[in-house]
């Protein structure tokens, strides 16, 4: 059997503002487009649907123009404290052609803010591997901090 944390990534913050803030800005199609890509990348759509079995789309758009639509469903929200997402589905319980990843996000008050936790378990150890690679660490690490900034303003 595999070592479970042999397929997983983990991001964790303390962000200063409430769970509710940064829950919102994971949630609302406006918000999540100001926040969600590493700069100089853009969200050019967002579609969300938190609930569970609801579908979420995004379609990133990389600086040369070339866009990249991700597809999934939620699979647990629990409004302000956690969101659990998967492209194993595009809609509904329509399965992917290659599932990738499931996300787990938390969100839990603690003081000074929130502790941001954003975990991706991947399928396969060469599937985190290949995440890692695309940069995981620094591009979710800017897109937390581009949160962060966010939910200062809200």
């Amino acid at each position: 059997m595999t070592d479970p944390s042999a397929r997983e990534l983990v991001l964790t913050r303390i962000i200063p503002a409430s769970p509710a803030a940064l829950y919102r800005a994971w949630t609302e199609p406006a918000l999540l487009q100001r926040w969600f890509a590493p700069k100089p990348w853009s969200v050019a759509e967002a579609e969300t649907d938190p609930r569970p079995g609801g579908s979420s789309r995004i379609v990133m758009r990389g600086p040369d123009g070339t866009e990249f639509p991700s597809t999934g469903v939620y699979l647990e929200v629990e409004e302000n404290a956690r969101l659990v997402f998967t492209d194993a589905y595009t809609r509904a319980w329509e399965p992917s052609a290659k599932p990738f990843f499931t996300g787990i996000i938390t969100f839990e008050p603690v003081e000074g803010g929130t502790r941001y936790t954003a975990r991706a378990l991947h399928w396969t150890a060469e599937d985190r591997a290949a995440h890692e690679a695309m940069g995981f660490h620094e591009g979710w690490g800017r897109c937390a901090d581009q949160l962060a900034d966010l939910v200062a303003t809200l």
